[in-house]
């Protein structure tokens, strides 16, 4: 049962995204086409809110599983981002996933809010929506990639 909060200040949302990176020396970053608004028909990091009742994880490996299918093996949590403006919807703060997988073995399909589903550069993305282009810039570093 979910309990009842009754603060006098406002309270951010939290959300999830996973960085899903081909092993290999041409890394390829997984990206999905966002159906809905804000920045619907743009690319992104799957990702989506966690519910008030589930561990960050849990939520991650979810929202992975919904949008593309995968599991989510080997997440390593690797950063948050909560500047005030990154969501236009609302003040969101972002836990960040990372997991590795193999160029060959992930089939990923879209599902849930992702209208489609890619394999792009991690050197080179293509725009992307909110800002998941630094969010991709940290995993890179992360990865020891410039």
């Amino acid at each position: 049962m979910a309990k009842k909060f009754c603060y006098e200040y406002p309270h951010p949302a939290v959300t999830v995204d996973i960085v899903v990176v081909t092993r290999g020396v041409k890394p390829k970053v997984l990206l999905i086409r966002r159906k809905h608004p804000p920045f619907a028909g743009c690319w992104a990091i799957p990702g989506g809110y966690v519910e008030i009742d589930e561990a960050l994880e849990e939520a991650a490996r979810r929202e992975l599983r919904e949008e593309t299918g995968l599991k989510g093996d080997g997440l390593e949590q690797i950063y948050t981002f909560g500047d005030p403006g990154r969501d236009p919807r609302e003040r969101t703060i972002s836990v960040v996933y990372l997991t590795r997988v193999a160029a060959t073995g992930a089939k990923p399909q879209a599902g849930d809010d992702a209208a489609e589903v890619g394999w792009f550069s991690l050197q080179k993305p293509p725009k992307l929506a909110f800002d998941h282009r630094e969010i991709l810039a940290h995993a890179r570093r992360r990865l020891h990639l410039r």
